[in-house]
């Protein structure tokens, strides 16, 4: 996981970093140790069902949304972008969850704080072979300040109800079979549909 500290546009948190290494002469050391912590897989934490702030983030046109255009559906949040090694990591991953959780009434919201928007992350889909994803932008990372972000990639996963179940900081491997496992689990049955009604 990358902090938002160190993440690019924070001036002040690289200035801080590049000091603190410089003078203690461990540059080489700190590019190791953060490339082993972006490459350690993220723990799933869950919690009690706690409110989650409506969000605004835009699709791949640039119309607005918001958490009330998902009600009833359980959602995985994933804040990252393309910058992100760990998050670059796990994309294939969420998008084979995506198709795997579809059918269930679970959306995969892959949320890029990206400021180049869709001419940014619309060719790295592509070149990736990203297919069951949506495009969805928060390229000023208001949805990682109303969360509580503290680096990416960070995935929420949310109850039908709206409800925050659990938090993942750091990449995870999102379509093993244990973890599609705990994404049904957390947000719940879905709705029967109504031709299966008797």
């Amino acid at each position: 996981m990358l902090p938002l500290s160190l993440l690019p546009g924070s001036r002040r948190g690289l200035l801080a970093r590049g000091l603190a290494l410089a003078a203690a002469g461990t540059l080489q050391a700190g590019l190791d140790a953060g490339q082993a912590r972006a490459a350690s897989p993220g723990r799933l934490v869950e919690s009690p069902p706690r409110p989650v702030p409506d969000l605004a983030f835009t699709d791949a046109e640039g119309k607005p949304h918001g958490l009330a255009d998902f009600a009833g559906r359980g959602l995985v949040i994933n804040l990252w972008a393309t910058w992100c090694p760990p998050c670059v990591a796990e994309m294939p991953a969420l998008d084979r969850a995506q198709a795997a959780l579809a059918a269930e009434g679970v959306v995969v919201l892959a949320l890029s704080s990206d400021r180049g928007g869709k001419a940014q992350v619309e060719p790295f889909y592509r070149e990736r072979g990203i297919r069951h994803l949506g495009l969805w932008l928060d390229p000023r990372g208001a949805a990682q300040r109303a969360l509580g972000v503290r680096g990416l990639p960070t995935s929420l996963i949310l109850d039908r109800e709206g409800r925050e179940r659990a938090r993942l900081e750091g990449a995870a491997e999102w379509d093993k079979p244990e973890m599609l496992a705990a994404i049904r689990r957390l947000v719940g049955p879905g709705a029967v549909p109504e031709q299966e009604r008797t």
